[in-house]
This record gives structure tokens, C-alpha cells and sequence, in this order.
């Protein structure tokens, strides 16, 4: 059986082939696990995350999992910038009553030069969001984390 196809079909049908994109080559997930590494020492005046680590000794899935999905391939994406990427994070896990992360994103924060007064803005919002009874205990968390930085200057 010989099939005719038109000049025209054969252009139109190259032309949409062309304009697919290609999928992404695949990375490794070395590389992802480098690029999160790099992510979590970027905050974290060059050092690991402690919390990380821990994690990396019982549940060393989830600490891969963090490390190359979270940091690796979200956290290190370009579109924010570091402060605004973190006053988002300590804000929405002030909203989830995640306390504990919300301090270490809080901490992050702070060691890349965002102000205690834009931490407590970003408090204040939650009340909008989740209601006082959030905002609350995030504001106690926030507030023993300063006394921390404090009693270590």
C-alpha cells in the first residue's frame, strides 16, 4: 500500500515535530543531591543542616527526598530570591502550626539578612490567613528563636 501524504501535510506535520520541545536530560540524582547540599549551606553560613543530617541517619529516604526534591529542585530554582523564598517558607509553615521548620526556615532567614521586623510582617499575615491562635504560637517560636540568636552574640 502506498500512501500519497501532500507536500503541505509533510511540512506542516515537520514544522509541529520541530516545535515540540524536547524533554529535559535527565539528571542524576547526584546532582541533585550536590545542588540541594549547596542550597542548605547557602543558608546556613556554609555549614549542614543539623536537622538534615538527623534525618539522614534514620530516615535516609526522606533526607534524599529533602535534599534533591525540595532543595535541589525547588529551593534552587531562580524566579525568587533567597529572602523572599524564605519569608514564603516561614510564613506558610507558620500558617500549617509547623513551628519547629518554621524556626529553621526563620533561622535561614536571618543568617542571609532578613530583618526580626520583616519576620514579624510576615507573622502578622498569618493572622489573615489561619487565625490568630497560628500567629500566636508562631510569634512565641519567633520570639525564643531571636532570644537564642541574642544570647549567642
Amino acid at each position: 500500500m502506498n500512501a500519497h501524504i501532500s507536500t503541505p501535510l509533510k511540512i506542516a506535520a515537520t514544522a509541529l515535530f520541530l516545535a515540540t520541545p524536547l524533554p529535559a536530560a535527565a539528571e542524576t540524582t547526584e546532582e541533585r543531591l550536590k545542588r540541594g547540599d549547596a542550597v542548605i549551606r547557602s543558608l546556613n553560613k556554609g555549614a549542614p543542616q543539623p536537622a538534615l543530617e538527623r534525618l539522614r541517619r534514620e530516615f535516609p529516604f526522606l533526607a534524599e527526598a529533602t535534599e534533591g526534591y525540595a532543595l535541589g529542585d525547588v529551593w534552587s530554582r531562580t524566579a525568587l530570591d533567597s529572602r523572599t523564598r524564605q519569608l514564603a517558607a516561614v510564613t506558610a509553615f507558620a500558617a500549617l502550626g509547623e513551628l519547629p521548620i518554621m524556626k529553621v526556615h526563620a533561622g535561614y532567614a536571618l543568617n542571609i539578612g532578613v530583618s526580626e521586623e520583616q519576620l514579624k510582617e510576615a507573622i502578622y499575615l498569618v493572622t489573615v490567613t489561619s487565625g490568630f491562635p497560628r500567629a500566636l504560637a508562631a510569634s512565641q517560636a519567633l520570639s525564643e528563636l531571636f532570644a537564642e540568636r541574642r544570647s549567642q552574640q
